[in-house]
């Protein structure tokens, strides 16, 4: 295992249960088409007593720490940047998600938002441009929101809108709705995005795009070897 100094100090300090087994049940989350209830079987299984409402908290603490402590780990994004938005019902009511991967298929950003307009798609460009290369080429659809922030934030890119062009981030979304199924419903606009970006970042690390769990026996282990990394330097 390779010792790293992660970004961001995560403290279980006041938590009952061990790091391990709170990220544990973090990853089974995560990772699994599983509800939080399904989480709370499999820990009674191995004789740990937690409750679902518990495992909720531990979901939405402690994804977004790791997914800072992992930065240092993450691959660079490519130049080709594919963006699309899709829609997820919270608490009754749809939300647009936004969405971006790369020619590699990396999850570049999320982000959900009340509203499907030119302001939405501006802060969802500024926080992927924050700090990155700008992209060579952005494909996204023919929506006049995408259009426009392309045309003022990138305008000496090439801009795809080709029919079909963006097959790869529409095919991408259905791996999130999948995710989302199981669930009995996402209760507020935090709990939605702390659980979509987890769920990027879980893709991201299953395709290889951080520098976890590149020891594991097998590709079908690396999640698993990058939290076992993750636990072991937090």
């Amino acid at each position: 295992m390779i010792r790293r100094r992660f970004s961001v100090p995560v403290s279980f300090a006041g938590y009952r249960f061990p790091p391990d087994l709170i990220l544990l049940a973090v990853r089974w989350y995560l990772r699994y088409g599983l509800s939080y209830r399904d989480v709370q079987e499999l820990l009674a299984e191995r004789g740990v007593d937690v409750d679902h409402v518990t495992i909720y908290r531990w979901v939405q603490r402690f994804t977004p720490l790791v997914i800072d402590a992992a930065r240092p780990c993450r691959h660079s994004v490519g130049d080709r940047w594919f963006v699309d938005e899709t829609y997820v019902r919270v608490a009754g009511v749809w939300r647009y998600v936004y969405r971006a991967v790369d020619q590699n298929g990396q999850v570049i950003d999320v982000n959900v938002s009340k509203r499907r307009n030119v302001d939405a798609a501006t802060r969802f460009f500024e926080t992927m441009l924050a700090g990155r290369d700008r992209p060579r080429e952005v494909t996204t659809d023919l929506a006049a929101p995408l259009l426009r922030v392309v045309d003022d934030l990138l305008p000496e890119v090439l801009h795809d809108t080709s029919q079909f062009a963006n097959n790869r981030i529409e095919c991408d979304h259905g791996r999130l709705k999948a995710r989302l199924r199981p669930m009995r419903g996402l209760r507020t606009d935090r709990t939605a995005s702390v659980v979509i970006r987890g769920h990027a970042f879980i893709q991201n690390l299953r395709r290889g795009h951080y520098e976890l769990g590149v020891e594991a026996r097998h590709d079908r282990l690396r999640v698993a070897s990058a939290f076992d990394e993750l636990t072991a330097t937090l």
